[in-house]
Parts: C-alpha cells; structure tokens; sequence
C-alpha cells in the first residue's frame, strides 16, 4: 500500500527560532528587578526634621553629592556605587572640593539628623563654602497630615 506522502518529499527542518520563552523570561527578570532595585538604596539612616515646606523637584544625577550627618556628629558622603563610610570633616569638605574641580556645577544636598548639633551642619556648609561649593540645600521629611 502506498503511504499518503509521496517518496520523494521530505519535510524540510523548520529554520526559525521560537521567541517566545525568551520573553517570557525577559519579562519575569524586568519585574524582579523593577521590586528589587528600590530595596537597593543604600542610606544612612538620618532622622530627618519635619518641615512644613513647598517640596522642590530636584532630579539626582552626576553633579550632585548627599552628604549625611548622623546624631553622633559623623559624616557619609553617599555614593552609589558602594556602602557609605564614616568621614571627617576635613575628608568630606577635600571630596567635595575635587568634585567641584572636576564639576563646576556641582550640587551639595546635606542630610542632617534632627537631633545632630546645630554645629556639626554650620561647620559643614562653613568648609564646602570654603571650597568653593556654594549650591547648597537641606534635606528634610514633610510632615505627616494632621487627621482630625
């Protein structure tokens, strides 16, 4: 009995390359790390002030450095790329200073502890003045809505 496929025909491998499951896997890694990369934030944990004021839209890029100081008078200068370390203040004002060197429109954001000495951040904005950096700004918390 003849078979229904004639003798001669072969079928011919199939040349195309099925992209589905490779979406399906691009897809499942873009929502891991769209949870996981707000839980990568490194900070110093600062306390911040509340402050009854107009927010400013600031967007952070290359020429702005945050510098924290904690309730027990120490300085971080964060960065992030890698784990923020304790700094003098003499370390903090000559990192800030080569950046403005190397940036002229560098921008200090300082993010002081509520219960830190008033001394510790004037002496801070005292030596970045020193060096030339003149855009300053404080950071602070907003403060929670009264319910009534």
């Amino acid at each position: 009995m003849d078979s229904m496929q004639p003798q001669g025909q072969k079928r011919r491998p199939m040349a195309d390359i099925n992209v589905v499951p490779y979406i399906d896997v691009m897809l499942v890694l873009l929502i891991i790390f769209m949870v996981t990369a707000p839980m990568l934030v490194q900070s110093v944990p600062v306390d911040l002030p509340d402050v009854d004021a107009t927010a400013t839209d600031i967007k952070p890029d290359d020429s702005m450095l945050t510098v924290s100081v904690t309730a027990d008078g120490l300085y971080y200068v964060e960065r992030e790329e890698e784990e923020p370390q304790a700094m003098s203040l003499e370390e903090v004002v000559d990192y800030a200073g080569k950046m403005k060197s190397a940036v002229p429109e560098t921008q200090v954001m300082i993010r002081g502890d509520q219960n830190v000495p008033y001394g510790s951040v004037v002496a801070l904005m005292g030596g970045l003045q020193g060096v030339g950096v003149t855009n300053l700004g404080l950071i602070t918390e907003a403060p929670t809505p009264q319910v009534r």
